[in-house]
């Protein structure tokens, strides 16, 4: 019998490489969590004003996606992750003398440029390494790498919190230097950044010197249809906490465990379950995936018990695991390769835009229409996300 690990086997070097600087970077993760929190503590001001600095994040990373990109085809996407991990961490170290609120905001938006610079350009890089059968298993494994750290970055960040907060800027600064370094000395090589004999087919060439992404009507269709059901994901931090802690009256600890069912559930099953699905086309794989995710978080609104809630965890977290994979690949199978760095910019904008209205849609549905408002839409938008996938099946580029 086939061990369902066996897939990884198959996983080129470089990717390996990649996802232990994801898991370096993430292990250190700990200053946006508890960023709301330092400024309501450290810079003392009110819950409202703490909420404007994930705001600002999301919109650093939404400016930084689409040029992010296209220096990754440019400059080369190593060159690009190792300029984005010690620019960032060096910028967070110097960050923890800001004493101003306002300077704290603007910071935050420069310190998001930096940082989300290294996505658009790792997402890039896999797709440029791995042969398409096993895109998706390699996806899935830097999302691995990328959990088990967010696993414990958050940890470590909590208890360093309680003695200096500004302990939290010192660690996570130096993690993504420690990054940086790995990614200098490791050994990778980057296809992209190396010389090699020019194509002559003039077929290939010439639509590529025309082509616009603005022109691709498929692609800009999909960028869109995947909105919606991002916007239900994110309500993991915006509106599924406040529902379940202060509405449904569970523990804070409670919460905290029901969140670690997703982590778990992506460590132990992410991987050989998008190595099992890797022959499955992409648009098959991205409607399951939202509708697993549309119905995950609308049972939501039966969650009288945690029974039930477990139950609604674990079907949207089988809808991530299943989602996100097949969504980068979609990008990297229909992206010329020169192009690539640039559609995973603007591929990355969809999500820092849904980081961006997500949450704060969410809350203020709860608040002034009640939850039953919440998670019938969070059901709706994962169906309308399905229903435009089973269209990109025939729609035309």
């Amino acid at each position: 019998m086939k061990h369902p690990w066996s897939g990884l086997r198959n996983i080129p070097r470089n990717i390996w490489l990649i996802s232990v600087t994801a898991l370096i970077n993430r292990a250190g993760m700990m200053v946006l969590p508890f960023m709301a929190l330092y400024a309501v503590e450290e810079l003392e001001v009110s819950p409202a004003k703490a909420g404007l600095i994930l705001a600002f994040y999301g919109i650093g990373a939404f400016i930084s996606a689409p040029f992010a990109g296209k220096l990754s085809d440019r400059l080369g996407a190593v060159i690009l992750m190792r300029i984005s991990l010690i620019g960032s961490g060096l910028f967070l170290i110097i960050y923890s003398f800001v004493t101003s609120f306002i300077a704290f905001l603007l910071l935050t938006l420069i310190w998001a440029v930096i940082a989300e610079a290294f996505r658009p350009a790792s997402m890039s890089f896999i797709s440029d390494e791995v042969p398409a059968e096993r895109r998706k298993t390699a996806f899935a494994l830097n999302r691995l790498a990328i959990n088990l750290g967010m696993s414990v970055g958050p940890v470590f960040g909590g208890i360093l919190s309680t003695i200096n907060f500004s302990l939290l800027f010192y660690v996570d600064g130096l993690t993504s230097i420690a990054a940086g370094v790995y990614l200098i000395f490791c050994g990778i090589k980057d296809r992209t950044s190396v010389e090699t004999e020019p194509q002559t087919n003039i077929e290939d060439e010439l639509p590529k010197k025309k082509f616009s992404i603005l022109s691709n009507r498929k692609f800009l269709y999909y960028l869109i249809a995947i909105i919606p059901v991002q916007i239900v994901f994110f309500q993991h931090i915006g509106s599924l906490p406040i529902f379940i802690v202060e509405q449904l009256m569970f523990s804070k600890s409670t919460f905290g465990f029901l969140m670690a069912i997703n982590t778990v559930m992506i460590i132990l099953i992410e991987v050989p379950l998008n190595d099992a699905m890797r022959m499955w086309p992409d648009w098959k794989a991205l409607m399951l995936g939202a509708i697993l995710t549309g119905i995950g978080f609308g049972l939501t609104i039966f969650g009288f018990n945690s029974y039930i809630l477990i139950f609604s965890i674990v079907l949207w977290t089988f809808g991530e695991m299943i989602f996100f994979p097949s969504a980068g690949n979609y990008v990297a199978e229909h992206s010329p390769e020169n192009m690539r760095g640039e559609y995973m910019g603007y591929f990355q904008m969809t999500f820092s835009f849904s980081f961006m209205i997500g949450p704060l849609l969410g809350t203020i549905v709860l608040e002034e229409f009640g939850a039953t408002v919440v998670w019938t839409g969070t059901f709706i938008l994962g169906m309308i996300t399905a229903a435009m996938m089973l269209n990109l099946k025939s729609k035309k580029g």
